[in-house]
Formats: structure tokens, sequence, C-alpha cells
């Protein structure tokens, strides 16, 4: 038995003065009051209650220690209910990072909604692709898309959004339409990058059950996805984007999916926090929140 336990258990058998019902009240075995008991007052060096055949009573030292047991059961109870309280109605600054897209679209679109739930709740948010250092910038959470490398880091899956390769008609009129796969090397991309690293990210398809890569040329790079599609519109070249990003302008026709037969791997979107955070009320509320957004966007992850 714990520290803890033994101060409750003592202090319910000073109050019914029985070792019998303050175990049957605690639903432990009569023997193992006992020994807790015989446990407590050996640590303490001295003896707390009086045994009688008829009743239980606490000695002068035992009195003493019960009214301060009482105290710190009292303060123990406050301060689980004031974090109870918290948890329910969390207060503070809230920081967060995550790409424009998903602020502008999805997030920031819905976000009276988060603050009518949680009006004690004020929000810092920035937007872009650079990594993060969390705890070095006191960042709260992120949202990113991929597959999370930081392994110190608790990652809670938001959504895995269908991908789709388009290109606006003009690009299409005048290099043609790519019907296989393969004929993306003949092609262009508006090529995407991450901030602080040189390497391109490859076109992604499902080809005979496996996932493959396709390195696709091009003359223009961006490493923001609203550009990305901006980009595209113009006819600079093919984009592999979620499907979400671009359903309007897919719409209308100002953007062509091409290579349809071929599925696009889904892009994975997750909310990152540190371990330091992950019982911050805060945090857990605004992630909860996330959580049913993407989820009634994209359905269950």
């Amino acid at each position: 038995m714990d520290r803890l336990d033994a101060l409750q258990l003592f202090t319910r058998i000073v109050e019914v003065q029985s070792f019998s019902r303050a175990a049957d009240m605690l639903d432990i075995p009569r023997a193992t009051a006992t020994y807790a008991i015989k446990e407590l007052e050996a640590r303490l060096g001295t003896r707390l209650l009086e045994r009688t055949t008829r009743q239980v009573r606490p000695t002068l030292d035992g009195q003493a220690f019960y009214e301060r047991c009482v105290q710190v059961l009292s303060e123990l109870d406050d301060a689980e209910a004031s974090l109870r309280h918290v948890a329910s109605n969390p207060r503070g600054v809230l920081r967060v990072d995550m790409h424009g897209t998903h602020a502008t679209r999805i997030v920031l679109a819905r976000i009276d909604e988060f603050r009518h739930r949680y009006p004690n709740v004020e929000l810092v948010v920035s937007s872009g692709d650079r990594l993060v250092d969390l705890v070095r910038e006191g960042v709260d959470c992120v949202i990113r898309a991929g597959n999370p490398r930081d392994s110190s880091l608790v990652a809670r899956r938001l959504a895995s959004m269908p991908q789709v390769i388009c290109a606006s008609g003009d690009y299409l009129a005048r290099h043609g339409t790519p019907e296989h796969p393969d004929e993306l090397a003949d092609h262009q991309a508006v090529r995407f990058f991450a901030s602080g690293a040189a390497a391109d990210y490859p076109f992604e398809l499902v080809v005979d059950g496996a996932i493959r890569e396709y390195a696709v040329g091009g003359w223009m790079s961006v490493n923001d996805a609203e550009n990305n599609v901006v980009c595209a519109l113009r006819g600079c070249g093919l984009i592999q984007v979620p499907r979400f990003h671009v359903e309007d302008e897919l719409r209308d026709g100002r953007l062509v999916e091409v290579l349809a037969r071929w599925a696009s791997p889904e892009m994975v979107v997750s909310a990152l926090y540190p371990y330091r955070r992950q019982l911050s009320p805060r945090v857990r509320v605004f992630v909860d929140w996330l959580c049913e957004l993407y989820e009634e966007r994209f359905g269950a992850r």
C-alpha cells in the first residue's frame, strides 16, 4: 500500500473507530489494513492508535497526525478538483504552427467554433513549412503532413488525405497529356521543396500494388502550397497535391486531373507536440477539436 492510501486508511479508521469497518469501506482485507498501519507507525516511529476489544482510538500523537492528514487530503482533493475544472475550461496562451493551406482552408475557417467552446484560450498561430524546434521556440503544437520522423514528439494522426496529379488545360495543350506514369519523365512539374532542404519531392503513384517514385523536371520550384497551385494554374507544370486543395479548380475545369487510373498515396496529416505538453489541457482540447474537424472533412483516420 502506498503512502497516500495508508493516510486515507488511517483517517478512515479514526473516523469509524474500527479496523474492520474501515477495511470494508475501502474494499481491502482486514489483515492488509492492520499491516499497513503497523508499517505507518514504524515509519513514523510512534504509536498512532490505541486498540481495545471494543474500539480504536487515536493516541495524542495519532490525533495530531490525523488532523494533519485531514488537511493534506483535503488540499489534494481541492487540487484534483481544480485540475478537473482546468481540463474542462482551459485557459492561457496556446502557440500553434501549421501550413498555410491547413490554416486558411481548414483550421482558421472554423476557429470561431473553437473559441466558442473554449473562450479562455488565447491562440497564437504561425504558418510555414520550415522545421520548428517546438521546445526551443515554445511552440505547443504543429500540424504537419507526411510521416513524422521525430520520435521525441507525440504524433496524433488527424487525416489521410487523397491526392491528385493535375495541370492546367493550357499546359496539357502545349505538352500533351501523360497516359502512363512512365511518361512523367517527359513532362515538367512545379517542383516543391521544404525550406532548408535541397531535395525536391518526387511524384508518387501506386503501380502494380507498390508505391513508385517519379522524378519530374521543371523550371519552377516553390516551397508554399498556395504558390504551388497558382503556378499550376499559370501553366508552369504538373503538380501533385491533396485533392481538397484543388477541388474548386478541378470542378470548374481550371485544372485537369491526369493519370487517374493510378492512385496517388494518401497524405497523412498529424498533430505533433512535445511529451512534456502531453497532459496540457490547452493542447489536449485543441488536438481533440482538430481530430473532430479533420474527421468531419476527410472521414475516419
